[in-house]
This record gives C-alpha cells, sequence and structure tokens, in this order.
C-alpha cells in the first residue's frame, strides 16, 4: 500500500467514527502542515498509522477542549505530537497565547501525556532529523523487536551519559555511574570509538588518551 492510499484510508476511517465537533475539527485541522509530518516523517519511520489519532481530543485545565495534531496510544503510552510553524507559534503569538500553551503542556503532563513537538520547517527540509528524533522518543516505550545484549544496553547508556555531560566523557565519569573498575570503562569507551560512536581526545603529543567526545556523525542529529 503506498503513502497516500494509506493515508488515504487513516483519515477516512477516523471521520466516519466521529461525529460533531470532532469530525468538523479533523476536516478542518488536518492540513498541510500535519500531512506532511506523517509522509515525511512518521511513515517512512513506522510505515502505518496503528495507534496514531489525528486531530485528538484532550481536556485543558480550564475544562476546555484543545485538538492535538495526533495521538499515539499504544496501551499505557499517551504521546501528543504538535508540528508547529514559525508563524503562528512564534510570530503570531501574544502574550496571553504562550501563556496558555505552558501551562496546557504542564497539565497535560500531570494527566499523563507527552507532549512532543516538532518544527514544520524541519520536517520540511529536514525529515532524516525529525525521523531520528522520533526514533529516539517511540523506543522508549516500545520493546525491540530483536534481543538487546546488556552490552548493547550499557553502550547506548554511556553516549546518553556523554549528551548529558555536553562535553568530553572520562572513564572515570563511566566508572562512577555503573560502579566499575577504571580499566573495564576504558575498556567500554574503546570498543565505542571502534564503532565510530566516540572518538578519543588526546594529551600533549597524542601519547595518552584522557577523554572521550562524541564523535561529530552523532552530533549532526542535534545540531
Amino acid at each position: 500500500m503506498t503513502f497516500a492510499e494509506a493515508h488515504d484510508a487513516f483519515i477516512r476511517h477516523h471521520l466516519e467514527s466521529r461525529t460533531g465537533e470532532r469530525r468538523g475539527r479533523l476536516e478542518r485541522g488536518h492540513l498541510h502542515g500535519e500531512a506532511l509530518f506523517l509522509r515525511n516523517v512518521w511513515w517512512p519511520l513506522r510505515g502505518s498509522f496503528e495507534d496514531l489519532h489525528p486531530e485528538y481530543e484532550v481536556l485543558d485545565w480550564r475544562g476546555r477542549s484543545y485538538f492535538a495534531d495526533f495521538a499515539w496510544l499504544p496501551g499505557f503510552v499517551k504521546l501528543l505530537f504538535e508540528i508547529k510553524g514559525f508563524a503562528t507559534h512564534v510570530r503570531d503569538m501574544d502574550r496571553q497565547k504562550y501563556c496558555n500553551e505552558l501551562n496546557r503542556e504542564t497539565f497535560l503532563h500531570t494527566m499523563g501525556y507527552n507532549v512532543i513537538s516538532f518544527a514544520y520547517d524541519d520536517v520540511e527540509q529536514r525529515p532524516d532529523l525529525c525521523i531520528t528524533l522520533l526514533r529516539t522518543v517511540l523506543s522508549r516505550y516500545q520493546p525491540s523487536q530483536t534481543p538487546i545484549s546488556r552490552a548493547l544496553l550499557a553502550e547506548k547508556e554511556i553516549i546518553r551519559l556523554a549528551i548529558q555531560l555536553a562535553g568530553p566523557i572520562r572513564p572515570k565519569d563511566v566508572a562512577c555511574h555503573f560502579e566499575i573498575d577504571h580499566k573495564t570503562a576504558v575498556l567500554m569507551l574503546k570498543k565505542l570509538c571502534t564503532k565510530g560512536w566516540l572518538s578519543p581526545s588526546y594529551r600533549g603529543k597524542g601519547e595518552r588518551v584522557v577523554r572521550y567526545e562524541l564523535a561529530r556523525g552523532m552530533l549532526d542529529y542535534f545540531d
């Protein structure tokens, strides 16, 4: 099934299951930006629209209806996705609208929803970046399709630690984080260098490695 066929069936299914304002909102609200997100980001990554709901209605802290661009609701997970254009969400937003948006997102968090926002410009011009970020988000809520070894989980945790440190990571950082000895921490970091995830940073004339940096190719995803 092509994207166009799947998208038409997806929207038709939700229109047929809705009435009143919920149906009207889908007819009026599912516009170019939302469709582009599905075409450029969601479909290439997921290949289906299972558990995805367009123009999903929730109540804000005032008891007023708010329609998120999409909700992903597999089981107990509740993620809301917003596609935000610069004009409507920044340039034309006044102070009260800005306050309302922040209050709404905070309230939704207390209700168990996590709001994930993508910039329209990224969806249009840098979809690979959006796909990478979306994959990272969804991986937190889905079991892997294939077994993951403890070693691979540890390697991913080291990368997360390096990102959190916002600078070079040292064997000491890894040793303290995992409560392991220095030698084991060094071996783990060297293995990540071999995989191209990290690069060594040398002291003096290049005789001794004292810390490790995220490889440039990985940092590009976060530029």
